[in-house]
């Protein structure tokens, strides 16, 4: 498939960027910082109105399927802002699974939820600080009418605010995924801030029983759909840090042409000239990387997961190098807090770790390519 976008997607790109530059911009998050809130209901709800909850959820549950090409730019606009939203662990990653594992009582109940932003889910796999998907230690074991549950995941994206908890957990027959409601007894939620103002949940489950129902797709046959989702999950990741990186390098760019130092603009010394080609370059590589990532994802082409962490590392080293060179030319004001270009190197320095880093998704690449 040829690297360009659609007519209908760039009309999807063009409508996506003026409603987040209307809605949330970066001014946004400071505001929210500042009053001490983790994100913005009104934000969250028009997303939803714009359908953005829904576009990749089959339509007959609500959605528009439009696929994770389209998604990607929605992502991407949104990383250029920062916006903060639930949007992809809930409406891709969770969606993902139901779709991908759920019975038709599930589908039915859930995806239209999910669709029209009235419900948010997250995905709690990782118990450890590195990111490691295929080490769950958590425990599900089978009871007459269900199962218990103990065990703790860390990091879990958004888990201070998603209602319902999708749990990766280790039963008789292997990996397997239930559903658990954030208000159930047994259930601790203890919510952390991190520094981009998004927040992350250590979720403890202490002889957690939940019923049969609870359980999504069939018993201990879940990783392939844990894997596809997660996949879903970097490469989207990789289109907001492409986002977050393009912004600060047009910022960038701007400053050195309004600086002035020995009488001239400091965009005019050769040395930042180079680093700004070099960064040009490193970025016009990674939207072809990105773009093919979710290609493959919405033909789910054998080399799916190949190509989603070669997405998810290069944009990781990429966006470090973008948002590092950002502060460095901006100079002294660009340490400083009244100046928003710091706020997109918290960002993007979570946004590295999130559904995997660098060093997780080389080491995964270099595996599945045979090394």
């Amino acid at each position: 498939m040829a690297l360009v976008y659609n007519e209908e997607q760039q009309m999807l790109r063009d409508s996506a960027k003026s409603f987040i530059q209307e809605s949330s911009p970066v001014s946004l998050l400071r505001e929210l910082r500042d009053s001490g809130k983790e994100w913005s209901t009104e934000l969250w709800s028009g997303m939803a109105e714009m359908g953005w909850t829904g576009i990749t959820i089959p339509e007959d549950y609500g959605g528009l399927e439009f696929g994770y090409v389209g998604a990607g730019l929605i992502f991407e606009e949104c990383g250029r802002t920062l916006a903060t939203s639930p949007l992809l662990s809930s409406s891709m990653v969770c969606a993902s699974l139901i779709a991908d594992l759920g019975n038709d009582e599930q589908k039915q109940t859930l995806l239209p939820a999910i669709a029209s932003g009235e419900s948010i889910a997250t995905l709690a796999v990782g118990e450890s600080d590195r990111f490691d998907p295929s080490s769950v230690a958590l425990t599900a074991v089978a009871e007459a009418d269900g199962y218990v549950l103990d065990g703790k995941k860390l990091h879990v994206l958004d888990g201070g605010i998603a209602n319902t908890l999708i749990v990766a957990a280790t039963s008789a027959a292997g990996l397997s995924l239930l559903f658990v409601d954030r208000d159930a007894d047994g259930v601790q939620i203890e919510a952390t801030l991190n520094a981009d103002n998004r927040n992350t949940a250590t979720a403890t489950f202490e002889s957690l029983h939940v019923g049969a129902d609870a359980l999504l797709g069939e018993e201990g046959a879940a990783a392939p759909a844990v894997q596809k989702a997660l996949d879903i999950g970097a490469a989207l990741s990789a289109a907001e840090l492409l986002g977050i990186s393009q912004e600060a390098f047009e910022r960038t760019l701007d400053y050195l042409k309004d600086r002035k130092q020995f009488g001239v603009p400091v965009g005019s010394f050769q040395a930042l000239q180079h680093r700004a080609a070099q960064l040009f370059c490193e970025l016009e590589l990674c939207k072809s990387v990105v773009l093919k990532a979710l290609q493959a994802i919405d033909e789910d082409a054998a080399d799916r997961s190949l190509l989603a962490s070669l997405a998810k590392a290069k944009m990781a080293k990429t966006a470090r190098l973008a948002v590092n060179e950002a502060v460095q030319m901006h100079g002294g004001i660009g340490m400083t807090d009244e100046f928003d270009i710091g706020f997109f190197m918290k960002r993007a320095g979570a946004a590295c770790q999130e559904y995997g880093d660098y060093y997780y998704h080389s080491e995964r690449f270099a595996k599945l390519s045979g090394y």
